[in-house]
């Protein structure tokens, strides 16, 4: 089976997330983000270049879960794919593109956070002994994940 991938954008959020709800009732998240940009010297070193900014945009579950765990200044990744548009404006076609994200989150190589994870039903099922297993039969150790463990910070440059 093929690999499936999409078109991805990284930056930082430019403007505070706003959260509105289309004619159909559906969630649709807008913000602005920036891109740093880089040149690379013939010495080696990087020389930052001219910021940019675009719109990225998302809806329904995606928009109301980025709009509660997102916030300006944040560096972000996300999936999705670059939308093409116009309008008139004072007589004049207008044209943009935004990007729609499907996917985003906090990219993990800029950004440190602890991930709090419940316990899945499953994990509550492996940790209970089977009615059915032999008392007398050895048990073979199961490995645990305790939901209340630590989370490591996450890793980055």
């Amino acid at each position: 089976m093929a690999l499936h991938t999409q078109e991805s954008l990284s930056g930082f959020i430019a403007s505070d997330p706003q959260l509105t709800y289309t004619e159909r009732g559906d969630a649709r998240l807008y913000v602005k983000i920036g891109q740093e940009h880089y040149r690379k010297e013939q010495d080696g070193s990087f020389t930052q270049t001219e910021t940019t900014f675009h719109d990225l945009v998302a809806f329904k579950k995606t928009a109301e879960r980025a709009h509660d765990r997102l916030a300006k200044g944040d560096s972000f990744v996300a999936e999705g794919y670059t939308h093409p548009y116009e309008y008139e404006r004072d007589g004049e076609t207008v044209q943009g593109e935004e990007f729609v994200a499907k996917k985003v989150g906090h990219d993990l190589a800029r950004t440190s956070y602890e991930v709090t994870r419940a316990r899945s039903r499953r994990s509550v099922e492996q940790e209970a002994p089977s009615q059915s297993a032999r008392l007398d039969a050895p048990q073979q150790p199961q490995p645990r994940r305790s939901a209340a463990a630590p989370a490591a910070p996450a890793l980055g440059m």
